[in-house]
Order: C-alpha cells, then structure tokens, then sequence
C-alpha cells in the first residue's frame, strides 16, 4: 500500500525515509503535538509549500526548465479564490468556483507563454517568464477595483472553516478543536493528495520523458518524442498545480495581496529550497521546505536564546544577536551549496 502510495519511489534511505516519516506524523498531527497560532501558522505554510515547491521542482528538476513566472501562477489561485468570495459571498460554492477559474487561468497563461517562449534557450524563456510575472504583478496592483491593488483583499469563507466554529462541546485528547483547526486539515489533506498526485506524474512514463528531454533535447527529439509538446505539458501541470497551491493559501491565510502571492522574495524563496532539498527528486521539496520554513521562522528565536546563554562570552553575543538572523541563514544556506551539492536528499539517499 505504502508503495502504491509512493508510486514506486522508494527513499532509498533509511535516514530518508525517518526524515520524511517524521515530517509527515508532525505535520499531520500539528495541532495536537504543537498547540498554539504560531506553530499551526507554520504547519500550514509548510504544507502549502511542499506543494508550491513541488509544482516548481517538476518544471526546472525534471524537466530543466527555469522559469520565474511561478508566483505569478500562485497569486492566479488566491486571487480567483478572492474575487469569486467577493463577487458570489461566503459559501463553498464560491470556493470551488474561484479555484478552478484560477487553474483556468493558470493553465492558459502557462499553455501560451509555452507556445510562444519554449523554442528559444533556455535564458531567454527565463526572461520571457519574469517579464510576463513583473507586467502581471504591476497590473494587479494597477487595478485596485477588481483585486483591491496594494492594499489585497479580505477572504470571506465559510463559518466552519473559523475559529468561532465549534463542532465539539469539549476538548479532543486535550485540544478545544475549532473551524481553524478543521481549515488546516483542509490545507493538510489537499496538499497531501496534490503531493501524491506530482509524485505519480514524475514516476510515470511522461515524467521518465521528461527527465529524457533534460538530459538531451537533441536525442530526445531524435528518437520521435515531441519535446515542445511534453515540455508544454510540464509547463502547464505545473502552473495548475502553483495556482491550487495558492487557492489553498488563500483560503487559510483569509487575506490576499501582492506582498503575499506575486512577491519576488517568494519567488528567491522557492528557488532556495528547490537547491537546498535537492533538485529532480520531489522529496526534496518536502525536506527543504520543512527545513526552511522552520529557519525561517525560528532561527531568530533560538539565536537570541543562545545570544542570552553566551553573554559572558567576548563578540560571541553580538555575532548571534536575533537582529542578524538573515545573515546566518545566508550561511546556513551557502554550507548546505557547498556540503550538499545534490541537496539534502542527494546527501541522505548516499547514506546507507
């Protein structure tokens, strides 16, 4: 069954595979092992972004395609989420419906710059897709009436995805379960099946292509396989997938703006974790964003308790002040380049 579930794709690595067994039981049991905002905050973005990741992996790990037009495709899905709520009120019917037209979307807008960008090499498609991502992020921000410009847009969902939403009169092994809590099973359980699904894509017959036609266009072609046709197809799971990923973001973030979907730092963000988790393999994507995420989040934290615990120490404080947490994590990042050549799990799958 586990098989099945994997599509085939083994760990390879027992360390891997503890690693990955971990990150699965913490995040599928977050809200009990880890109470409070904050950590459910950073559950759900974890999640959401494994998928994000994964949706980015298959474009330039598996098929060797560099695009920045990602978070372009991202903001496409939290903004249909967002007008649909707006136009159609709260209900699950404007949820739905906000979703597909954002993949619609998304697929259209990827189909077409495939059509016209994937014959040219590879920096150019590059710079085709940062010039269609910036000119979509200026339009949004332009047109305040329909996506609400800088300022974005409030989210309106339903009842039972909020906090005031009680399904139960008392606690549940400990924890008070609200509409939160049932909206973060509702991220858990969405990311987990699109996960599954792009790990079923890239193991199957078009995913093998795939890698074929990063290896060596040239042979690919050769050999009778339509490179354009198969490299548009990535292009356009990919985005569908982006722009789900966004629907899901929006509907438990509950707010929408271009800071928080179209952002270029979100962009750097995915490419980051893309290298650190190991690029061509989709369990990268899940190692590297928990490992990001979690830096992120906490580095700051835990450096100003060890500034706090090394105070009697010459400079040592002040090199660990929380204020230069950016800093270390540009370290942190440059260690694990140099370290991990092949990523995370390159280095934990050559541990056996």
């Amino acid at each position: 069954m586990v098989r099945l579930l994997l599509s085939g794709d083994r760990p390879q690595s027992v360390l891997l595979g503890a690693l990955l067994l971990t990150i699965l039981v913490c995040l599928a049991f977050a809200p009990f092992l880890f109470p409070g905002t904050r950590s459910l905050e950073t559950a759900a973005r974890i999640c959401i972004f494994i998928v994000l990741v994964a949706s980015y992996d298959l474009l330039l790990g598996y098929a060797g395609i560099v695009s920045f037009a990602h978070t372009m495709f991202f903001g496409m899905g939290a903004y249909g989420v967002a007008i649909a709520t707006q136009r159609m009120g709260t209900g699950y019917d404007a949820l739905a419906v906000g979703t597909a037209a954002g993949a619609g979307l998304a697929a259209v807008f990827a189909f077409l710059i495939a059509l016209f960008s994937l014959r040219v090499r590879a920096i150019f498609f590059a710079m085709i897709t940062l010039a269609v991502a910036s000119a979509v992020a200026v339009l949004v921000s332009q047109l305040s009436a329909i996506t609400g410009g800088e300022d974005g847009m409030n989210i309106r969902i339903p009842r039972e995805l909020t906090p005031a939403f009680r399904p139960f009169d008392g606690p549940v092994l400990g924890l008070n379960v609200n509409g939160r809590v049932l909206n973060y099973y509702l991220v858990f359980v969405s990311c987990l099946v699109l996960f599954l699904l792009m790990l079923r894509i890239v193991n199957s017959p078009f995913g093998r292509v795939l890698q074929a036609i990063r290896e060596n266009a040239f042979r690919a072609e050769a050999i009778g396989y339509r490179v354009v046709f198969y490299r548009a197809a990535a292009t356009v799971i990919s985005a569908v997938v982006a722009s789900l990923a966004g629907a899901i973001f929006a509907i438990w973030l509950r707010y929408v703006g271009p800071a928080t979907t179209l952002g270029v730092e979100i962009m750097l963000d995915i490419l980051l974790i893309v290298v650190i988790g190991g690029m061509g393999t989709m369990y990268g994507a899940v190692v590297g964003t928990a490992a990001f995420v979690l830096a992120q989040n906490y580095l700051r934290d835990w450096m100003g308790g060890a500034s706090e615990a090394t105070s009697f120490l010459p400079l040592v404080p002040d090199l660990l002040n929380p204020d230069r947490w950016l800093m270390w994590l540009g370290i942190l990042f440059i260690l694990s380049v140099y370290f991990f050549p092949t990523g995370m799990v390159g280095r934990l799958r050559g541990v056996r």
